[in-house]
């Protein structure tokens, strides 16, 4: 069995929920997840979201192979097979088979890959999402340069130990992000353990 299981996904795929389901469960179309890991949250948003066809994708083969055995075991007809997307690649969202999804959600990834990554993200996001498509974030942010918490700087640390490209961004940084690319951080949504949720759109005045 390849299937891998994430503590974090039983604590807050409910929480992630509440923000992207009143969003999703009306809507139909494709939605992109990046750097799905073991596949849990696409099993279980797919699942609550019949009409919506879920792609998951990673880029590491061990994830991928994990999201495949998910996805077999649960026997959903709207559960793509993963996808490989690098998002240290600029142009990732070339390995993408659909065009304009109703959303791409991002779970825990900003905080444990280079810069670059939310750089590509949003790029991406701004390049593949209709008018009314939405980006979700969720993880770990500081607010105005600072930790929220003193575990998220414990955190921070600790990643920034393991690797000197990682770690907690700011949601300051990741707006002036968005806005070069016409987009914005519509909504800040707090979660459990000190995380948020960021929902993204296209800034309508750009």
């Amino acid at each position: 069995m390849t299937r891998l299981d994430a503590p974090a996904f039983h604590r807050n795929h409910g929480p992630i929920w509440s923000v992207i389901g009143p969003f999703l469960e009306h809507a139909s179309g494709d939605v992109l997840e990046v750097a799905s890991g073991t596949g849990q949250h696409a099993v279980e948003f797919a699942r609550k979201a019949p009409d919506i066809t879920w792609w998951p994708s990673d880029v590491d083969p061990q994830s991928l192979a994990s999201i495949a055995d998910w996805r077999a075991q649960a026997g959903l007809a709207n559960l793509r097979t993963p996808l490989r997307i690098d998002l240290l690649d600029s142009g990732w969202d070339a390995a993408c088979p659909f065009e304009r999804p109703v959303a791409i959600v991002a779970i825990n990834v900003l905080h444990i890959s280079p810069w670059r990554v939310s750089e590509n993200l949003f790029a991406g996001a701004a390049r593949q999402l209709g008018p009314d498509g939405r980006l979700f974030v969720y993880g770990p942010f500081k607010v105005d340069g600072a930790h929220t918490a003193p575990s998220n700087a414990a955190f921070d640390a600790t990643l920034r130990a393991r690797n000197a490209e990682w770690g907690v961004r700011d949601m300051g940084d990741l707006a002036a992000l968005a806005a070069a690319h016409g987009l914005r951080i519509a909504d800040t949504v707090p979660m459990p353990a000190n995380n948020f949720t960021l929902v993204i759109s296209r800034d309508r005045e750009s």
